[in-house]
């Protein structure tokens, strides 16, 4: 059999397996390159491929996922195009848009009433006309989002229509929608029957004797994220809003708890036990965020109960110390990613806890905390080696040295992303370490203020690399361009000192670019742009000097 009669079904499989080869395929030949356009299932609009719908929608017949959230300006007939595309989308993103077009809802629901997820985050203005009409046009939507709208006017009305005609809803999210009060939950909880996650930050009308009548309605509920306002006016000043014990109680009913968001909220620990109670070996994820008037105790408390915990996030908690990471750690055994940023008294004992006691951590966050001091609760003598830590984020800690960057990735040699953004401790010398050390497909030093690193060595496997604010010169990008072929995003934003020539080196030699920040590259001049246009058109995304994105396909 030869090539040509090798069927097309099975060439499909093929490139699925092979995952994310499918532009180096299309490259091949004709067949390859029409059969890995049908396996094209998403695709992200940017303002310039606009005019390139039409041809776009005919390339690639199979999409279903479509993101229009990086688009400005006012695209008011953009959606009756989409609808008349001929696609059959799952998702549609239209977050960030100026304005949501009644009429472009009604002509896109007419076409595409099978959608199953509708993103309307961060919209210009929202009304309960928005809402009467994603009821009726869209009566299979399982996910929908209408977060943080600029102008909301959404009230009750528009959620009670909503949750009547949504018999499929499982995922909302209404946070932001001030107007919304008890009466939204209320009707979601109760209209809603496949209803599993919940989301409603900042509805300060929404109180917490709502919350819990909407509990007691849906206690299979798997996912809330929600926040309890801090303060209030109290006569003369501020005083904090006890927690209701209506809604203590009717945490310790829900059955199938296994995710909590109460980011920037006043709890307390008798509210922690609750949580406990509820969510026992089946709480996954834990976010307590920026919260107040809890302890450690509270914390170890819900810990204790719910070892099966994977994702915990304790960021902004000030009153963490190095002892308490200690203490929570042994109750950590399923952990795989945790954020402690802005803990400021953390120092490099957590880190050394974490990767010792958590054997299938695979994240770590300890942005702007006090990591570069050694502390006393643990060392690198008493460390063992993490082969499960992939992701770690070190951003702005002012006091990291290269000792202990080195240290980290002795311990982590398996580590493939790596965020120094904005460490100014760190040396040329001690990333070119890491390097060797570790298979580092994403690095950040960003803001690092390193302007030169000599690599000897090729870094094939890395993959992204972020360079804005630093001082590197045309030299060091000729030689980042010999050593990392396998470079696919490189950002320069506010190189001064990178000219077109070290830019063009780059583009010349990693065959693999496809995006590419030159942003306040002033050295840089536009016949550059010029150039990339013509000589790279595999080059799929380029930010030029001006800041003006242009994206190719």
């Amino acid at each position: 059999m030869s090539l040509k009669d090798f069927p097309e079904e099975c060439w499909e499989l093929i490139f699925r397996f092979l995952g994310n080869q499918l532009e180096s395929l299309s490259l091949v030949c004709k067949q390859f390159l029409s059969i890995t356009n049908q396996l094209q299932f998403s695709l992200t609009l940017y303002d310039s491929t606009i005019p390139l719908l039409p041809s776009l929608f005919l390339r690639f017949p199979r999409l279903k996922i479509l993101d229009l959230s990086n688009l400005s300006g006012n695209h008011e007939g953009l959606l009756p195009q989409i609808s008349k595309s001929g696609l059959d989308l799952d998702l549609l993103n239209l977050s960030n848009q100026r304005t949501l077009g009644v009429d472009g809802l009604r002509e896109l629901g007419s076409k595409m009433k099978k959608l199953r997820a509708l993103i309307c985050s961060n919209i210009g203005s929202l009304h309960d006309s928005h809402l009467v009409v994603i009821a009726y046009c869209f009566p299979f939507l399982e996910e929908l989002d209408i977060s943080f709208p600029l102008n909301s006017q959404a009230s009750d009305f528009g959620v009670l229509r909503l949750s009547l005609m949504l018999e499929n809803l499982r995922r909302i999210n209404v946070s932001g929608n001030h107007l919304i009060t008890d009466k939204s939950l209320f009707s979601l909880c109760q209209n809603c029957m496949s209803l599993e996650e919940l989301s409603f930050f900042t509805c300060f009308k929404i109180t917490q004797l709502g919350i819990a009548s909407a509990i007691s309605l849906r206690p299979s509920l798997s996912s809330i994220s929600f926040n309890i306002e801090k303060k209030r006016i109290h006569g003369p000043g501020l005083t904090p809003i006890p927690i209701d014990l209506h809604l203590i109680d009717s945490f310790r009913n829900m059955e199938r708890l296994t995710a909590i968001d109460l980011s920037n909220s006043f709890i307390s620990d008798e509210f922690l036990f609750s949580v406990a109670e509820a969510g026992g070996v089946m709480l996954k994820k834990i976010i307590l965020q920026d919260c107040c008037n809890c302890t450690v105790a509270g914390i170890s408390y819900v810990l204790s109960k719910c070892q099966s915990v994977q994702c915990l996030d304790l960021r902004k908690l000030d009153f963490l110390t190095d002892q308490c990471i200690t203490k929570l750690s042994v109750f950590l055994f399923s952990l795989t990613c945790i954020n402690l940023s802005g803990c400021r008294q953390l120092t490099n004992s957590t880190f050394f806890t974490l990767t010792k006691n958590c054997p299938l951590l695979s994240e770590i966050k300890m942005e702007r905390t006090y990591l570069g001091v050694q502390g006393e609760e643990g060392s690198m003598q008493d460390c063992v080696v993490n082969l499960e830590v992939k992701r770690v984020y070190l951003c702005d800690n002012i006091l990291l040295s290269d000792v202990d960057v080195i240290e980290f990735a002795s311990i982590c040699p398996s580590l493939q992303l790596l965020d120094l953004n904005a460490c100014e401790g760190v040396s040329g010398e001690c990333v070119v370490e890491v390097l060797k050390r570790c298979e580092i497909r994403h690095l950040n030093m960003a803001y690092t203020g390193i302007s030169v690193f000599e690599i000897d060595f090729e870094v094939s496997q890395l993959e992204v690399l972020n360079l804005s604010g630093s001082r590197i010169e045309d030299e060091t990008l000729s030689m980042i361009s010999r050593r990392c072929s396998g470079l696919l995003l490189l950002d320069m934003q506010g190189c001064w000192h990178v000219t077109a020539k070290g830019a063009r080196e780059i583009v010349e030699n990693c065959k693999a670019l496809k995006e590419l920040n030159l942003r306040n590259c002033e050295l840089v001049s536009d016949d550059f742009h010029a150039w990339v246009q013509t000589s790279r058109p595999s080059l799929r995304t380029i930010i030029t000097p001006s800041g003006v994105t242009d994206a190719y396909y």
